[in-house]
């Protein structure tokens, strides 16, 4: 298990697993179709200023980005977050969502947003500090809800242009000076219309797509009918679990929600 550093914290150990990116996707081992984390990589693919992210009892963690043009090794691919879910233990794909997080914040806050100059790295958080202006920025996690409205043995659904033909449920960006509840209830207002009874929160999931924190609640219906805002939906419609349609992949938080909810209706 790995424990997470923070800066000025060194490596302690020669034995290294790496969380390397390019253009968004993870590098990887693939033995026979047997895909891990890579460790000890060749020099050639080890950067100058890699991050310290995390350590075990004798395995330092590391994180940077791989160069645009940098080939990869034979043996390796490049593979998206989305689609190494199941294929990489909950730990190490925990880990790897937190690397993307940390390699994000470095590339976007080199230059100070105030006054534009260059930022400094803080000491024992992830946070940059500016020397001219004094101005700190931490890493962002934009809060999003997902909104699961059921009403007895019927879910509401919505679909957005370019999902093909799947469903979910509703979802929506915190907003400044909001809290949770009042989002939920403005996104559902807003976007199909109908009044909400009880909330009931279900659980929360880092989303490093790349910064979001997905935050799920149950919601009763109570009244309204569905008026979809064509400006974020291009349908949204009632189901029971005997007509449900093509649903979000599993590692998401909202297929979890629609799951548990078929499940109680077993």
């Amino acid at each position: 298990m790995y424990k997470r550093t923070y800066p000025p914290a060194l490596p302690r150990y020669e034995n290294t697993l790496w969380l390397l990116f390019q253009d968004g996707k993870l590098l990887v081992r693939d033995e026979a179709g047997e895909i891990s984390l890579p460790r000890n990589l060749p020099v050639s693919h080890i950067s100058a200023d890699p991050i310290h992210l995390a350590e075990s009892a004798d395995s330092s963690c590391l994180t940077d980005e791989l160069g645009e043009q940098l080939p990869v090794p034979e043996g390796f691919q490049l593979l998206s977050l989305r689609d190494l879910y199941g294929l990489l233990s909950d730990a190490d794909y925990e880990l790897a969502g937190y690397a993307s997080e940390i390699v994000y914040w470095r590339r976007t806050s080199k230059f100070c947003p105030v006054c534009g100059h260059a930022t400094l790295q803080k000491s024992k958080d992830w946070g940059r500090e500016c020397p001219q202006c004094g101005h700190v920025g931490y890493p962002r996690v934009s809060p999003a809800v997902l909104i699961l409205v059921h009403d007895g043995d019927r879910i509401l659904l919505s679909h957005k242009p370019g999902w093909g033909t799947r469903f979910s449920i509703l979802a929506g960006f915190v907003e400044p000076g909001e809290s949770l509840e009042d989002c939920v209830r403005r996104e559902v207002e807003e976007e199909v219309g109908v009044e909400l009874g009880e909330l009931t929160y279900f659980g929360s999931q880092p989303w490093p797509y790349p910064h979001q924190l997905m935050v799920g609640f149950m919601a009763t219906y109570v009244s309204g009918e569905i008026s979809v805002d064509e400006d974020e939906l291009d349908d949204a419609a009632w189901f029971t679990p005997s007509t449900m349609p093509d649903l979000p992949a599993a590692v998401s938080l909202s297929r979890k929600m629609i799951d548990a909810w078929l499940l109680a209706r077993d």
